[in-house]
């Protein structure tokens, strides 16, 4: 066989494969199960791909992704990075913003985090004032003054401040959502029924910033 013939079959044997891979759907659809943020938000580490929870303490469907996501949390690669950000959209809610980054400020963020789901959605104590919130963190095992100091300090508020900032940059409607990489914003709902679902997606989008990198 000719070299020129052997080319000539290997270029048709390529275009039958981009046909082939332009046919196949994509496996998840924008404008579908997952949105496009118009304005992309900065992450913190430029190195890796960022993904963000933006939840609420008194959300049940938050409390119930709880152990997805921490299994999902720990298998991740060490170039995935994983964080929390709370959402707010009145005031109880910006309470439990605060709860969130007093007990980052003082370092008990693994002991608070979950304590304050359960005191909700087990306990119904709904955590609506500072007297509740302080009672928790002193059953927690937090000096009383070292939570004052915290609840009221400046670095806390200003996380809070930053924190609806950062959810109205997303354009999030509704909790749990996640974003990747501060350009994607995925929810429940519709085309994502499931919560495992959303996970999945998450996990296409990252492989897809990779793969742009």
């Amino acid at each position: 066989m000719k070299l020129t013939t052997k080319l000539l079959m290997m270029f048709v044997l390529a275009l039958n494969v981009a046909a082939t891979a332009m046919a196949q759907p994509a496996l998840y659809v924008e404008g579908t199960h997952y949105e496009v943020i118009a304005d992309p938000v900065r992450t913190s580490d430029p190195n890796k791909v960022e993904v963000s929870e933006i939840f609420w303490y008194g959300c049940p469907h938050c409390y119930a992704f709880e152990p997805l996501i921490t299994s999902w949390e720990e298998k991740l690669p060490s170039d995935v990075a994983f964080v929390r950000s709370p959402g707010m959209w009145n005031g109880t809610m910006e309470i439990h913003a605060q709860i969130y980054y007093a007990a980052e400020a003082l370092g008990v963020s693994e002991t608070i985090h979950p304590i304050a789901f359960s005191e909700i959605h087990q306990r119904r104590n709904y955590l609506q004032s500072e007297e509740a919130v302080k009672d928790m963190f002193v059953g927690a095992g937090v000096a009383p003054d070292a939570f004052d100091k915290a609840w009221k300090s400046f670095s806390v508020s200003s996380a809070v401040k930053r924190a609806g900032t950062r959810m109205r940059d997303y354009g999030v409607r509704g909790v749990p959502s996640m974003v990747v990489n501060g350009k994607y914003l995925v929810t429940v709902g519709g085309p994502v029924p499931t919560q495992t679902e959303l996970l999945k997606i998450v996990d296409f989008l990252v492989q897809k910033e990779k793969s742009s990198s």
